[in-house]
């Protein structure tokens, strides 16, 4: 007589939190490159990701932001230490909303929209901007503790990977909200290393 084992609830479990962090960074940058490349009228170099969210083709992106989101939060507890699951939770729960509140249309995207940007912000523009602060602001922090977890723990090139992966989102948004020059492809440089260095650490086990 044969006898089937079930597998361990708990393992399962840990399986699908570390693939939800390795999927999350990498599938959202996908899917927002993709889209860079294909869609009439968005050029990197003057309109932000967020952008993607308008037109007749918007709900790619959304869904994009969306699903993103809940694989961080989903993924956040492969993560080690106490404040890195925390931040990355919040970053999620940012994205999340960042999905739902989608950017006003301008300087020319979608295209036959006005090359201008918007005289006025709308709620959900405004909402937008607010939740990508908090996005960003948790991500960045979460490569800081993660760095100064690695470096305690005596994994250096993880900690030097994780202080450059907040380092260039860092540097990235603050040169976009600055009005620097291609400071939307600054921004989105920085925000794909941050997240994507996420599944690095995913695979990296939990002391």
């Amino acid at each position: 007589m044969t006898t089937v084992v079930a597998p361990d609830s708990t393992l399962v479990a840990s399986r699908v939190t570390v693939a939800s962090l390795i999927v999350a960074g990498p599938l959202w940058a996908a899917v927002s490159i993709a889209q860079v490349v294909t869609r009439d009228g968005f050029d990197l170099m003057r309109h932000p990701l967020s952008l993607l969210s308008t037109g007749a083709l918007g709900w790619i992106q959304i869904a994009n932001f969306v699903l993103a989101g809940a694989l961080l939060i989903v993924g956040a507890a492969a993560l080690p230490g106490r404040w890195s699951p925390r931040l990355i939770r919040a970053a999620g729960a940012g994205m999340i909303a960042a999905g739902a509140l989608v950017m006003d249309p301008g300087s020319g995207f979608p295209a036959g929209t006005p090359d201008t940007v918007p005289s006025t912000m709308s709620w959900h523009a405004i909402g937008h901007m607010a939740a990508g602060t908090v996005t960003f602001t948790t991500l960045i922090a979460a490569c800081y503790v993660l760095a100064r977890h690695y470096s305690r723990d005596g994994s250096q090139g993880m900690a030097l990977g994780a202080a450059l992966a907040g380092t260039a989102l860092l540097a990235g948004d603050g040169w976009a909200m600055s009005g620097g020059s291609a400071g939307t492809l600054t921004l989105a440089v920085g925000a794909i290393t941050a997240m994507c260095f996420l599944s690095v650490a995913a695979l990296n086990p939990r002391p």
